[in-house]
């Protein structure tokens, strides 16, 4: 009987002893109730509690979750039919809070993120929604952040995941896509065959300054050249004027022998002459030429100019 006794008291302090120590694992909150009302929450850890008089309310996962928010039809502002969904980054904050302020705390959440998703993406047209989802995203973390914070929640993101447009509407964007990239396409030829022209119209500009230049460079030599000849004729003409003014009768036949060679260069040089006809006066034009060597030599020989006399008359004396 005494066993048994001991029996008894040894399960019944077992059963107090499981009821009073709680160790609660971390990232985990217990809210401990007296009577059925909520009076504190228990931190991870070991903790005690008065037994039959107070329990374990309700067990919070205090870790960040990700909440799936359904895939739904939105129409936007243009008449747009979009298939979206996305998902939802939220934190309990306030163990309480999220235990006893809302029942279902992530159905709670999650309807609030498709209601509130359906307004953003109905008041924005399809292109914007399309290009433009972080402002979408931001929208909706400020919206639901602020709904929930009564709830011991914090929003910490929230992301558009899928966003999918009408077939139609799709094939069209890939056709205003192609005809994009084919007018860009034209547009970078089109360049490229400007530049092209442009530098052709340079490299035909700049060759024809360089031949312009080499025309007046070679015009400037030619005009040299035949102005030392004339300088050299006129120079010629002078000596045997000199030579004819004296007297000289050599002078005479460089003249005739002159006009004689050209008249037979220009017979020789004809291209319709195939015979040439030898003068038999050969030695005529010999004695030209002969006389033409002797009125070199006679000029050639003539005395330098006198210096000029004095103001007496006097030749100044030369040294020695």
């Amino acid at each position: 009987m005494e066993l048994t006794v001991a029996a008894v008291f040894l399960v019944l302090a077992v059963v107090v002893a499981f009821g009073a120590i709680k160790i609660v694992p971390q990232g985990r909150e217990y809210t401990v109730e007296r009577f059925g009302r909520y009076t504190r929450t228990l931190k991870p850890g070991i903790s005690f509690l008065t037994p039959f008089v107070e329990g374990v309310g309700r067990r919070v996962n205090m870790m960040e979750q990700v909440l799936d928010v359904p895939r739904q039809e939105v129409i936007t502002k243009d008449n747009a039919l979009v298939q979206v969904d996305g998902i939802v980054f939220i934190q309990v904050m306030d163990a309480a809070a999220a235990a006893y302020r809302v029942d279902n705390l992530n159905y709670a959440i999650q309807q609030l993120a498709m209601t509130n998703l359906r307004t953003v993406v109905g008041s924005m047209e399809l292109d914007e929604v399309l290009s433009q989802r972080d402002a979408i995203n931001t929208r909706l973390l400020e919206v639901i952040d602020h709904a929930t914070g009564p709830w011991g929640v914090k929003v910490a993101r929230i992301e558009i995941k899928d966003l999918q447009p009408p077939p139609d509407i799709t094939s069209a964007m890939a056709r205003q896509m192609k005809a994009e990239r084919e007018r860009r396409a034209v547009i970078t030829e089109a360049d490229g065959e400007k530049s092209a022209a442009i530098a052709r119209a340079e490299g035909a500009k700049q060759a024809a300054i360089l031949e312009a230049e080499g025309r007046r460079e070679a015009a400037f030599r030619d005009a040299e050249a035949r102005e030392r000849e004339a300088e050299a004729e006129a120079k010629a003409t002078e000596m045997v004027s000199t030579a004819i003014a004296r007297g000289d009768v050599n002078a005479i036949n460089y003249f005739v022998a002159q006009k004689y060679v050209d008249a037979f260069a220009q017979l020789a040089a004809s291209p319709q002459q195939k015979t040439v006809i030898v003068p038999a006066e050969m030695g005529a034009l010999v004695g030209s030429v002969a006389g033409v060597a002797e009125l070199v030599k006679a000029v050639n020989a003539e005395p330098p100019p006198r210096a000029p006399r004095g103001r007496g008359g006097a030749v100044p004396a030369t040294g020695g």
